[in-house]
């Protein structure tokens, strides 16, 4: 009795602690509860599985949100009613309706007919739905949404969701993260920030970003691209102020929906 007791108390120990993950890999693995928030941010890539160029899969995309069954989603890479997805087809509204979420979408630019930029899925209540242009050197013109989501226990959380340039020059990624830093800092609520930032962590990029905000993972953290034998992290999620406990970080490898790993945190108020 003793020792069936002592391997029941081991058990759930083990699964209270954060996932961790080796140097450069990848996990799926684990179950937290008690999460104030649980949140995956993926670029899906217009939805457009690499290995079939023109096709659109939004169910393969729909499918990744569900198995994690997140509370909010940041996506990026959101095509409405474009030439090159289909006229009719609202990416985000559709990902929302097959999940079971609502969703913001943040224009960036006007593309094929339609438009193109990011967007924010959520279970939880959603309002205050805000897409800020970010500056740039010349490149693509990119965004910070921003909603306000009231968690199941009651406590508002300001969401944003980016996509910074890709441009091989960091110039434009700097303008892009200094900015977001002057749109959050006088903000009362908590933020939770997630995207793709096109740049890794040793990056002048990630270090602004670490001048105010929390990463969920900052070492061994795992690769987001490419999807297969991944060698780099441009993907992630991070906090301000330091409100937050970690309880879980992980990246999903899900190598035929997009170009990019989605990345997956569940994170508690302190």
């Amino acid at each position: 009795m003793r020792f069936i007791r002592f391997a029941a108390c081991f058990l759930l120990l083990a699964c209270s602690r954060k996932t961790t993950v080796p140097s450069g890999g990848n996990t799926t693995t684990g179950t937290v509860t008690g999460a104030d928030l649980k949140i995956l941010c993926y670029n899906i890539h217009h939805a457009n599985p690499p290995s079939k160029p023109g096709v659109i899969d939004m169910a393969a995309i729909a499918g990744v949100i569900n198995r994690e069954k997140p509370d909010v989603v940041a996506l990026q890479e959101v095509d409405v009613h474009t030439g090159r997805s289909g006229v009719q087809l609202h990416q985000a509204e559709d990902l929302a309706a097959r999940t079971g979420m609502k969703a913001y979408f943040g224009k960036a630019i006007d593309y094929d007919g339609g438009e193109y930029g990011v967007a924010i899925l959520s279970k939880l209540p959603m309002d205050e739905g805000k897409a800020f242009p970010l500056p740039n050197t010349g490149g693509e013109a990119r965004v910070l949404a921003t909603v306000r989501v009231k968690t199941a226990a009651g406590k508002y959380i300001r969401l944003a969701c980016t996509h910074l340039d890709a441009q091989e020059e960091e110039n434009s990624r700097i303008l892009q993260v200094n900015k977001i830093l002057e749109l959050t800092k006088d903000e009362t609520l908590p933020v939770v920030i997630a995207g793709d930032f096109n740049a890794e962590p040793s990056s002048a990029v990630i270090k602004a970003l670490d001048s105010r905000f929390s990463r969920t993972c900052v070492a061994n953290c795992g690769f987001t691209i490419p999807v297969i034998n991944p060698t780099s992290t441009i993907d992630y999620i991070a906090f301000t102020p330091k409100k937050f406990d970690v309880l879980l970080h992980k990246v999903i490898n899900e190598q035929y929906a997009s170009d990019h790993l989605p990345v997956y945190a569940e994170l508690k108020m302190k």
